[in-house]
């Protein structure tokens, strides 16, 4: 680009900050990721994700990275199943061998590949933004909450601030935008660990890939992770406040099955294997969503990528996929454009209709998937994207 040594801060190492890190290295510009967690192992990196062609694979494609998540990758994890609450498969989608359309990967072999694809240094963790200091030109210093891992804590002007930092992104507030709502749905996530030889009857009913099973707005999803680990979400369609999720409920393990099994009673013995079996860590992670369109104040120097910029449910298997595609493209567009300024209008044009179309495909996912009308509704949505 014209524009001499750009410096540009990535705020937030998901999929989305980090395909946009290597694409601006592969393309010789500066780029520095601010990550709050303390180091890469801060956090389970949660479970697996389904890589589309047109958006997750054609991020990495565009990182050079294709071969490494070929080697991660599995396309058997493409097989589903959906059923309703009696346990009986009424799809069942399997690959077609030797065509891996949206193979699976772990989440924390993702980011291992692009971490490792990064240059040293590159990554400063336990770094929590707390605003954006305006600078002259339109640039930004971003500034961090004391007492973070490494020193110092200043690390100057940017010529373009990212944020990659998700749903509750402190980039997007700094921009005026908007707060997420309440989806309506919670995931209570659990794991079955062990399972091809302590349990055989939840790998059968899982197969390779996932299980879907939705009745009357309620769910359950199960989806192989590696290491004979089977990540379970219980999902309900229940009032933000519910007591379940507001008093500690979850942190009770025994508390927390009878919970479960009170609101799943008359489900399968076959899917309620999934509680009986999955060791005693309840996560609650209730869903949240924005609406379609923009929402923050435009600015030449501070832009979004990923759930910051359009945060969306899990129902249209999705969220990584923009993310990763938004970093991809907002790369080549800081490395082609003559200024910065021209670089985010010209990723913004694209990434935020895009972003839209993705929040209104995962409200239909959602609407069908937890719908009174389950599991009717559901395997025909489900059934689409296969």
């Amino acid at each position: 680009m014209a524009e001499s040594s750009p410096r540009v801060a990535v705020v937030g190492g998901g999929p989305g900050g980090l395909t946009l890190a290597r694409v601006l290295q592969t393309h010789g510009v500066d780029v520095t990721v601010f990550e709050r967690d303390a180091s890469p192992s801060a956090r389970p990196p949660g479970g697996t994700l389904d890589l589309h062609p047109g958006t997750g694979q054609a991020a990495l494609a565009t990182a050079g990275l294709t071969e490494g998540f070929r080697a991660l990758s599995r396309p058997e994890g493409e097989e589903v199943r959906v059923s309703g609450a009696d346990g009986r498969v009424l799809v069942h989608h399997e690959p077609t061998p030797g065509v891996a359309a949206r193979p699976e990967i772990d989440r924390g072999d993702l980011r291992s590949l692009l971490l490792d694809s990064l240059a040293a240094g590159t990554v400063r963790w336990g770094r929590a933004l707390t605003g954006i200091a305006a600078a002259p030109g339109g640039r930004g210093r971003p500034v961090f909450a004391q007492g973070a891992s490494e020193a110092p804590a200043d690390d100057g002007v940017f010529d373009l601030v990212v944020g990659a930092d998700g749903a509750w992104s402190k980039t997007r507030a700094h921009l005026g935008g908007a707060p997420p709502a309440f989806s309506g749905v919670h995931l209570v996530e659990a794991r079955v660990e062990g399972q091809d030889t302590r349990a055989p009857a939840v790998a059968a009913l899982v197969g390779d890939g996932s299980l879907y099973a939705f009745e009357d707005g309620l769910g359950i999803m199960a989806q192989r992770n590696t290491h004979g680990v089977v990540r379970v979400y219980f999902t309900l369609r229940e009032p933000e406040d519910a007591e379940l999720y507001t008093r500690g409920a979850l942190d009770r393990p025994g508390t927390a099955r009878a919970a479960l099994r009170e609101r799943f009673a008359g489900w399968s013995p076959d899917l309620l294997a999934l509680l009986d079996l999955c060791g005693d860590s309840f996560v609650h992670r209730p869903l949240y969503t924005l609406p379609p369109g923009r929402t923050w104040q435009a600015h030449p120097g501070i832009t979004l990528v990923g759930d910051a910029a359009h945060l969306m449910t899990p129902f249209a298997g999705m969220g990584a996929n923009l993310a990763m595609l938004d970093g991809a493209e907002l790369g080549l567009a800081v490395a082609r454009q003559a200024s910065v300024r021209e670089a985010v209008e010209r990723y913004e044009r694209d990434a935020v209709p895009r972003g839209s179309r993705g929040i209104e495909a995962s409200e239909r996912g959602l609407a069908a998937c937890m719908a009174p009308e389950a599991p009717a509704s559901a395997v025909a949505y489900l059934s689409a994207l296969a």
